[in-house]
């Protein structure tokens, strides 16, 4: 099978397309022939070998955590679940023709193959920092970097729970965030005066690690109503850097129950082939996005 790997730490130039024995799904997990694999930012901080506080990777490795699929193999204990099924979820290698998976769910109805492989790890990173930064009904929650797949979640899920959400982009994505309902402010020169005029923060995100911690602390008023998931030298200023999975299946049942309910929709920016994963990765990079990049298989 045709399959994205590295066998070194670096930048988007070390990712290889290559033929690979195809993976079986052992006890508790399920293989699936993958239609298309979620672009996270996590996929190049491994990439690039970023100590991100999960399992030390192994070389050469596969790439992805997300996708969607048609199940074809389903391995002991599996129940609920059947050959044929489509389905999104985790599991590893993901930018490939084949993946197995460790948590998923089937597909809501109405929802394409590209649109299900942009949710799983996005849901549940937006459901993990909205409990970890403890944000409340009827508070207000700073997100810094709110145009990309984490923060399209997280301003739909904040929504949906009555909490107010200031949200800062950049200038082409003013209109998006406020269309998921934030208030939307550009970053650069003079954004925290920005925020400050548009009302009092009792929490923030930091999800887009512009350098922009000490400034999110004193918005918010202290180190522990910030967490970060992009910043590394977070915890130099006492800000929670939350880098490690909650309950992927309890997030997967969430992103069903939100999805068709109508309350939870992100939009697919660009989709990349196998071919051209260190593309999907410098763009992944570079920012700006709006909404998730996918590769498709």
């Amino acid at each position: 099978m045709r399959k994205v790997s590295f066998a070194e730490f670096g930048g988007p130039d070390v990712l290889q397309l290559i033929d690979a024995e195809e993976p079986h799904a052992g006890p508790g997990r399920i293989r699936i022939a993958v239609r298309a694999a979620g672009v996270n930012p996590v996929d190049w901080r491994v990439r690039e070998g970023q100590v991100l506080g999960a399992h030390p990777i192994e070389l050469p490795s596969g790439v992805g955590l997300d996708a969607a699929g048609v199940v074809d193999e389903v391995g002991e204990g599996v129940t609920g679940v059947e050959v044929g099924d489509r389905v999104f979820g985790e599991g590893s290698s993901a930018y490939a023709e084949f993946a197995v998976l460790g948590a998923w769910a089937r597909m809501p109805e109405g929802l394409t193959f590209e649109e299900a492989a942009g949710y799983p790890s996005v849901v549940e990173t937006a459901l993990r920092v909205i409990r970890e930064v403890g944000v409340r009904p009827g508070q207000t929650l700073l997100v810094s970097g709110a145009s990309g797949g984490v923060g399209s979640a997280v301003l739909q899920i904040a929504r949906e729970r009555g909490i107010k959400v200031i949200g800062t982009a950049g200038a082409a994505n003013q209109e998006y965030l406020r269309g998921l309902g934030a208030v939307a402010t550009t970053y650069g020169e003079g954004w925290v005066e920005r925020v400050r005029q548009l009302g009092e923060v009792d929490a923030a995100l930091d999800l887009a690690g512009s350098g922009v911690i000490r400034e999110l602390v004193e918005l918010a008023g202290a180190p522990e109503k910030v967490v970060s998931i992009a910043d590394l030298g977070a915890p130099e200023f006492g800000v929670r850097f939350s880098g490690v999975a909650g309950s992927v299946p309890a997030a997967l049942a969430e992103a069903v129950d939100l999805i068709a309910r109508g309350k939870l929709h992100i939009p697919v920016e660009k989709s990349y082939s196998l071919a051209e994963a260190a593309a999907a990765h410098s763009d992944s990079q570079a920012g700006h996005t709006r909404g998730r990049r996918v590769v498709v298989i």
